[in-house]
């Protein structure tokens, strides 16, 4: 909402500076974008008269004009302006002038004939867009009065961003009436009295479309002159809100727009056929709009027509056919209310966004209908002449907006605001914001509601109203102060960013990709599960959810590969969206991917490529936050994915957690990858908690190691030589591990070498050979038992 403030001031004139009101306003909820001049720098431009005008002897396009104005008497002035002639009045720079842009008059000759200052177009003045000849002003403007002085150009506009929910701005009346508030100002806007009816012509209206449109005001004017001029301090007004002058009729319905918030249309009469009837539209109409714009009207879009035709889109724009022109000399006023919910989107679903769309879609006083046409009638008679018919009133009352009461308790002003303000001054702020009280009790009161605050619904839009007028800054900052427990964290609970954290330390980075992917990479990835579709997607690419986090780290991989990266270590924490039944399960996992060298390049670092044991390492770190790295086991798997021959699952006890191993060779093939990717996904749930570190004595005693080579089948998993390795020596075996694996010359090709580091240790005593040797037997017989096993 754009305003003037000189306009402003008409209505409601607290002594406050343009700057000062425009902090206050902003203070109060109404955020004011920007204060701005009217009219661009310049002095020295007075209101002058052409009482003589001819033809300059050398110039085809030149006129020789005496000019009076000039506080010298008259003057003489060369002219280019077509329009320059005897009797109009002009904007009359004198010598010495400056106008915008830092110019400066002089005197001049121009082809011979002395010119003694300039006669000035909008343009030159920074007052309109016409730039087609020199600006004739009003024939009573009184000649000599400085320009600026005239057309009161020492204003500002005040231009307001208003929020959704105060449409009641939307006007000068309601910004007048918020200023009034604020400053306990009376407010005195321009006295409407009926106009009185001297013809009884008037149009029938039916409201097909009740509860769009529940009100509709009209009324007849005829025999109006359309040639007359908007007077100036209109079409000032106008220009200082942003609108430009058009014609009398549609300059007066603009007018009225910004005084009052109420937006208005009106019809040539002559071109209506028979009544007017607001219904909506059906499918495959048409309407020529005031714009030019031809428009297939969409099914159920709220139209006004007539008999045989749409003539607008309601709350939005007129239709072209319908509209006034240079012979329009009856007309057709209508004001209306809207729904709201009516007028909602559809101006954007045509590509348009008009003042009255603005103010329907928020919602407009649906009692101000009346006033308003009886206003612009006021102000057309007074420029256009003619003889306006009764007003016409249409409502149906059973679906019009109903009244609204809010009791407002005294308690709750307290409680809800944090002050304590008196009775007194609770029921004068709110009755000058437009409420009525119509109740009061013990406990508090119960106020109407005006019928232009569409946001005011319920008590606590009125405890912020009480806070809005009395002024935020009047209200004390109180620091809260409350106990608080500190709510103790559990040392088996591991935070997923020291996951993270493992992850960045070890090279990788992490990776943030969409919750969605396309149906394509889902079945390629998971072809056993049905993804869930999205019923509004972003893309194409983006159609269903989730069901692993490996396809966005492949997708990843593909992006930075086409842009020359090498290698490639992400990984990523998210969401998983797992159907099952009538339930989507979420489920947090961890991913990551690697591809590439397995170091980046340097003098000293080898060329290997990363392979299924680096990225088993990787894992083998993450588990290691939990302490529990022996809970875990690696077991040959099967996925869709991955590499029937390198992938394996991944548990905790009995229960799967996760799955690691290369890519499958098709869906590599598939993907367009040089090089073999591995990734693991792993669930965060699934993890389980970490062990709780506990104090162990350490053994005064010393401890033996026992080397064994063994000859095992090719096919037998190291964890499960290691498991019966363990259950066989007992409680004294405090370490073990594998140091080397052979295959090749002199073993058979259907065997391996297996070594294994047996350490024994007690912790009261010391372990004599014989105990030590029981144990190293107890290992080779079961493992001889089991697998097949023989000492090397």
């Amino acid at each position: 909402m754009k305003f003037s403030n000189a306009w402003l001031r008409e209505w409601v004139n607290p002594q406050l500076s343009a700057q000062e009101l425009a902090d206050q306003i902003t203070m109060a909820g109404l955020e004011v974008d920007g204060v701005e001049k009217v009219a661009g720098d310049f002095s020295g431009v007075v209101v002058g008269e052409i009482i003589g005008c001819e033809q300059h002897p050398d110039a085809d396009k030149l006129r020789v004009c005496k000019v009076a104005g000039h506080p010298d008497g008259e003057m003489q002035v060369v002219c280019g302006a077509p329009n320059a002639r005897t009797g109009i009045k002009i904007p009359f720079a004198l010598v010495g002038a400056k106008l915008p842009g830092d110019f400066k008059i002089k005197k001049a000759k121009l082809r011979g004939v002395e010119s003694f200052g300039m006669l000035c177009a909008q343009t030159e003045l920074d007052l309109g867009d016409d730039s087609d000849g020199i600006w004739e002003l009003p024939a009573d403007a009184p000649t000599g009065t400085d320009l600026r002085e005239y057309l009161q150009l020492d204003d500002v506009a005040i231009e307001v961003d208003l929020t959704p929910n105060r449409s009641d701005c939307l006007g000068v009346a309601g910004i007048a009436r918020e200023v009034g508030v604020l400053n306990r100002c009376p407010v005195a806007g321009p006295e409407i009295p009926p106009v009185a009816a001297k013809i009884d012509d008037s149009v029938p209206v039916t409201l097909a479309a009740e509860d769009a449109c529940p009100r509709y005001v009209g009324r007849v004017i005829r025999n109006i002159d359309i040639t007359a001029t908007t007077p100036l301090w209109m079409q000032e007004r106008l220009r200082r809100s942003g609108l430009r002058s058009i014609d009398p009729v549609v300059d007066v319905t603009n007018y009225v727009l910004l005084e009052l918030g109420q937006p208005m249309h009106a019809f040539d009469l002559n071109k209506l056929n028979g009544g007017i009837k607001v219904r909506l539209a059906e499918e495959g109409e048409e309407l020529t709009l005031l714009d030019g714009q031809e428009v297939k009207l969409n099914a159920g879009t709220l139209l006004i027509a007539d008999e045989k035709q749409p003539l607008a889109i309601a709350g939005i724009m007129g239709g072209l056919d319908s509209s006034v022109t240079d012979s329009t000399r009856d007309i057709f006023l209508e004001s209306a209310f809207f729904s709201p919910l009516a007028i909602a989107g559809k101006a954007r679903s045509y590509g348009l966004h008009t003042d009255s769309s603005h103010r329907f879609e928020r919602g407009v006083d649906y009692r101000l209908q009346e006033t308003a046409v009886e206003r612009a009638t006021q102000l057309l008679v007074e420029i256009v002449g003619g003889e306006p018919g009764p007003v016409h009133l249409r409502e149906l009352e059973e679906v019009m907006p109903t009244e609204r009461h809010i009791k407002l308790r005294r308690a709750r002003v307290a409680n809800g605001l944090g002050i304590t303000m008196a009775d007194d001054e609770i029921v004068d702020i709110l009755t000058r914001l437009g409420l009525e009280k119509i109740d009061s009790d013990a406990d508090g009161w119960t106020f109407l509601v005006p019928s232009f605050r569409f946001d005011i619904a319920i008590e606590s839009d009125l405890l912020e109203e009480l806070a809005r007028v009395y002024g935020y800054n009047r209200i004390p900052s109180v620091s809260f102060t409350a106990e608080l427990d500190i709510e103790p964290r559990a040392e088996s609970k591991i935070a997923t960013s020291a996951l993270e954290q493992t992850l960045l330390a070890r090279g990788y980075n992490e990776a943030i990709t969409f919750s969605f992917i396309d149906r394509e990479s889902a079945a390629l990835f998971d072809p056993q599960a049905e993804p869930v579709a999205l019923q509004n997607p972003i893309s194409a690419d983006l159609a269903v959810m989730r069901t692993s986090l490996i396809p966005g780290l492949c997708k990843a991989l593909q992006y930075n590969l086409n842009r020359q990266q090498g290698r490639v270590r992400l990984f990523e924490t998210g969401l998983r969206f797992v159907p099952a039944g009538e339930q989507l399960q979420q489920e947090p996992m961890i991913a990551g991917l690697a591809y590439g060298p397995r170091f980046a390049e340097n003098w000293t670092g080898g060329k290997d490529w990363v392979d299924f044991y680096d990225v088993k390492a990787d894992v083998e770190a993450l588990l290691d936050n939990l302490g529990a790295g022996d809970a875990f086991r690696f077991a040959a798997g099967q996925h869709p994915a991955l590499h029937p021959g390198q992938c394996a699952t991944i548990f905790r006890g009995d229960v799967e957690v996760g799955v690691i191993g290369a890519l499958h060779p098709q869906l590599q093939k598939q993907l367009d990858l040089p090089k073999t990717a591995f990734v693991f996904e792993l669930s965060l749930e699934g993890l389980g908690e970490a062990r709780v570190p506990a104090f162990k004595p350490l053994s005064k005693f010393p401890e033996v190691r026992r080397d064994l080579a063994l000859l095992i089948d090719a096919d037998v998993p190291a964890a499960s030589v290691m498991d019966c390795v363990v259950e066989a020596a007992g409680e004294t075996l405090t370490d073990l591990n594998i140091f080397d694996v052979y295959q090749g010359k002199g073993i058979d090709f259907n065997r391996k070498s297996v070594a294994l580091g047996l350490t024994f240790q007690h912790p009261s005593r010391t372990l004599n050979d014989d105990e030590i040797n029981a144990a190293v037997d107890a290992v080779v017989g079961l493992l001889e038992q089991k697998y097949n096993a023989s000492l090397r």
